[in-house]
């Protein structure tokens, strides 16, 4: 079997009479690589949620957003994304450094299909992939362990307006975040990063 299931899983399995259904989804649908249609899928997306688990063992989830292809197929095994700018706690950065177990959902509203992958993520400061994307501080890339599509029927079917202006793009000014320029005229802009594009030339030093 692609999945191992655990403990605690078989116990609610037992409970609910569903061993036989979840030994046949997890040897006919879950699968160790990437295919080409997980590719396209994957590659298609726009947005997907991220958990992680610290050091603590504390689990921590969060949304990432980007333009259609953010999110790269690397090889058979391997994803990668950029992380952007936020609010510098860098809490799902910093989990991926303690604990790199990650899971990723991707979610196709329009279409109402969605799509799970777990595996090991690693947090990469100098990646050369930085390259491609425009003011991205890391980059991280997932070695993929379970590749599943999921059953959709709960997934609502939501339309696309238009994207984030924020997601960086290549010739274009982004613009900044209110709440930061909010800091810098209230006088608390000291707390930000040195490195914070927020911050003009002169106010860094």
């Amino acid at each position: 079997m692609s999945h191992s299931f655990t403990k605690g899983q078989r116990t609610v399995q037992t409970q609910s009479d569903s061993i036989k259904l979840a030994n046949a989804i997890a040897e006919g649908a879950v699968h160790s690589t990437i295919t080409d249609e997980d590719r396209s899928f994957i590659e298609d997306r726009d947005m997907f949620f991220l958990a992680t688990i610290d050091a603590d063992g504390r689990v921590n989830c969060s949304y990432k957003g980007g333009l259609p292809g953010f999110v790269r197929v690397l090889d058979e095994h391997t994803i990668a994304f950029p992380i952007y700018d936020g609010n510098g706690m860098f809490m799902t950065a910093g989990s991926i450094v303690d604990n790199g177990e990650v899971g990723l959902l991707f979610i196709d509203f329009e279409e109402q299909m969605r799509m799970r992958l777990n595996g090991v993520a690693s947090l990469n400061f100098d990646d050369l992939l930085l390259l491609d994307y425009p003011e991205a501080q890391y980059i991280v890339r997932v070695e993929a362990r379970e590749v599943f599509i999921n059953c959709p029927r709960y997934i609502h079917k939501l339309k696309m307006v238009e994207h984030s202006v924020f997601v960086p793009k290549s010739g274009t000014e982004t613009p900044i975040a209110d709440w930061k320029s909010n800091m810098i005229e209230h006088g608390v802009g000291e707390l930000l990063s040195s490195q914070d594009p927020t911050l003009t030339s002169q106010e860094r030093d």
